[in-house]
């Protein structure tokens, strides 16, 4: 039998989620950059494979769905759905990743959504997963192993929430406004700036210039893995709109969420 896990991870938390389920000797693939998504993945019958994606305005990453929905493939393999949501909700992002890998032809037997850092402030869910966190993915991913050992009849599929053909989550300023930053991209203090290239290689669109980090050349996700791992904190989003947003986040969505973990 093949343990495998495949994340799609600009900060690190699916990435950790997914191995914390997974554990240390499965395989893993990164898609996370624009090499990890050349060619097709294909799994087959023996493999149990824990695919780990972020949720993006509730529902998988739109730049994202069409690779997973014609790369990915299960021939037979048993999967678990794992998404990871920054404290506010994964609406119909579980869901829509159910629908594309059992499409894909995985027999999914497990699902997870995981309430993790939110990737554009850390007063949501800071520092999660932590250690209590990751002891209870690691316990949940033994008890996916345990369903996919035991085959048969226990082999039938994970009940998931949600519609994987709703809305996107509509962002909210702190006026309940619609807030518009589809064009938002980060700011760049050039006197911090060293041209040292960190956010040309961690951005997973491939979209800021090798020359200029400063241009954004293609598209932005708002992922803020650049922001995130700049070693010289010179990138950020300054953007009205998108700050109107995240202090809305700020301040209807610290409670701490809990993970929905199902199998």
């Amino acid at each position: 039998m093949g343990m495998k896990g495949v994340y799609f991870s600009p900060c690190g938390n699916v990435e950790k989620t997914v191995r914390a389920m997974a554990g240390p000797d499965a395989g893993y693939t990164d898609i996370t950059r624009p090499a990890g998504r050349r060619g097709d993945i294909s799994f087959g019958p023996g493999d149990l494979v824990f695919v780990g994606v972020p949720v993006y305005a509730g529902r998988v990453p739109n730049k994202l769905s069409p690779f997973l929905a014609e790369r990915l493939h299960g021939n037979g393999a048993a999967a678990v759905a794992v998404v990871c949501f920054g404290n506010r909700s994964f609406d119909n992002a579980l869901a829509e990743l159910y629908a594309i890998l059992t499409a894909n032809g995985f027999s999914v037997l497990a699902g997870a959504a995981v309430a993790t850092e939110h990737s554009f402030t850390d007063k949501l869910a800071p520092g999660r997963p932590n250690e209590a966190d990751l002891a209870q993915l690691a316990g949940f991913g033994a008890k996916c192993l345990e369903k996919y050992q035991a085959g048969g009849p226990a082999l039938a599929a994970a009940q998931v929430p949600g519609d994987p053909a709703a809305p996107y989550y509509t962002p909210l300023g702190t006026d309940g406004q619609p807030a518009k930053f589809l064009k938002a991209t980060p700011s760049v203090d050039p006197m911090l700036c060293t041209r040292c290239g960190q956010c040309v290689y961690v951005c997973p669109m491939g979209s800021i210039d090798r020359e200029d980090p400063g241009k954004t050349t293609g598209i932005c996700i708002k992922c803020h893995a650049c922001v995130h791992k700049c070693p010289h904190k010179a990138r950020s989003f300054t953007d009205a709109a998108f700050l109107s947003h995240r202090a809305m986040l700020e301040q209807n969505y610290q409670r701490p969420a809990e993970s929905v973990l199902l199998i």
